[in-house]
């Protein structure tokens, strides 16, 4: 039986630089990262999402901005990852490290897509772009992609 895990990933994104942060611990962990993780029971997504921005980096925001849902899937295990993208454009705060993140500010044309999920690479450049998109992706491991689909969308 398959069942689903739903989590958040919000990126913040500055004219010429997006805050990531190196995960420390957990799943994921040595891999930077956009802020999230998973949604409560009875909690909204959006809710989720700023909770767990403030709780990995110490920022709030005025706005986030859905701009994608991947969902993935990793062999051998049953719960597929539901994660819902969103971006934010301004913030308040200083990015500040927790016990699961270490945030740093990189410059657009220098995001550190070696040392970050393999899927990253396909999908931030619409997230920069604020298109929206839906994706799946595959994985075997935590570092490759057996298979993908991600299509550009008008609404979510």
């Amino acid at each position: 039986m398959v069942s689903s895990k739903l989590l958040t990933l919000v990126l913040v994104v500055q004219p010429s630089r997006v805050l990531l942060g190196m995960k420390k611990r957990g799943f994921g962990a040595g891999k930077w990262n956009g802020f999230g993780g998973k949604v409560e029971p009875g909690e909204a997504i959006e809710a989720a999402a700023r909770r767990e921005l403030l709780e990995e980096s110490g920022l709030t925001v005025d706005a986030l901005e859905k701009v994608g849902i991947i969902k993935f899937e990793f062999v051998g295990e049953t719960e597929i990852l539901d994660v819902h993208v969103f971006r934010a454009d301004s913030y308040n705060g200083e990015p500040t490290e927790s016990e699961e993140m270490r945030p740093w500010w990189f410059e657009k044309d220098a995001i550190p897509f070696s040392q970050m999920w393999p899927d990253d690479v396909l999908w931030f450049p619409l997230m920069l772009q604020r298109k929206k998109f839906l994706g799946y992706f595959k994985f075997r491991g935590h570092d490759v992609i057996l298979s993908h689909t991600l299509e550009e969308v008008d609404e979510l």
